[in-house]
């Protein structure tokens, strides 16, 4: 994201008790988004992972991208498998921890008529996420998944402090899809 004022690790990564993000987990969870009609697009490091096919690290966290208009929605389901808001408040991003501390942080767009996601962020800015951003596919285990697009991976990485998991990061998919 281009938000200077975001921290680099999640919120809450002092969090105990602390498990990351497995992908086991990660595919439960987006298969109950999914069957209650939810459509999240991952981004960040499952995203990246997700495009690749393979998990090459442990997360601690979910990064997903949702409609906010499904924000309700959304977070009914989280509420129903134990997870509490910890931080946020709509229409900016909310953090999510279940009782065992795996993280969901959640970053809630209002869909324009060009299918732009506009993302208000927490400075009281807008992001844009691109129409064609959304076109991203990617596989988490064997489930099929949404996920940013290689190019609105490395769009939403500008404007920070990269760390070394960014630049693994990048540095993948400019070797798997030449961005």
């Amino acid at each position: 994201m281009n938000d200077t004022s975001k921290p680099k690790r999640p919120i809450n990564q002092d969090r105990r008790p602390r498990l990351p993000m497995a992908a086991g987990d990660l595919v439960e969870l987006l298969g109950e988004i999914e069957e209650a009609g939810i459509e999240v697009w991952l981004d960040g490091g499952w995203g990246v992972d997700a495009l690749l096919g393979e998990q090459r690290r442990e997360h601690d966290d979910v990064d997903l991208i949702a409609s906010l208009a499904d924000m309700p929605r959304l977070q009914e389901c989280l509420e129903g498998r134990g997870y509490e808001l910890v931080d946020g408040e709509l229409p900016t991003n909310v953090v999510w921890l279940d009782s065992e501390g795996h993280q969901v942080d959640i970053h809630p767009v209002a869909f324009n008529e060009r299918g732009d996601g506009i993302y208000r962020m927490r400075n009281g800015e807008d992001w844009v996420f691109p129409s064609w951003g959304f076109a991203g596919r990617g596989r988490v285990l064997d489930l099929r998944v949404r996920c940013l697009s290689p190019e609105a991976q490395v769009l939403c990485h500008a404007g920070y402090e990269l760390d070394e998991d960014d630049f693994r990061d990048m540095h993948a998919l400019q070797e798997r899809f030449g961005v």
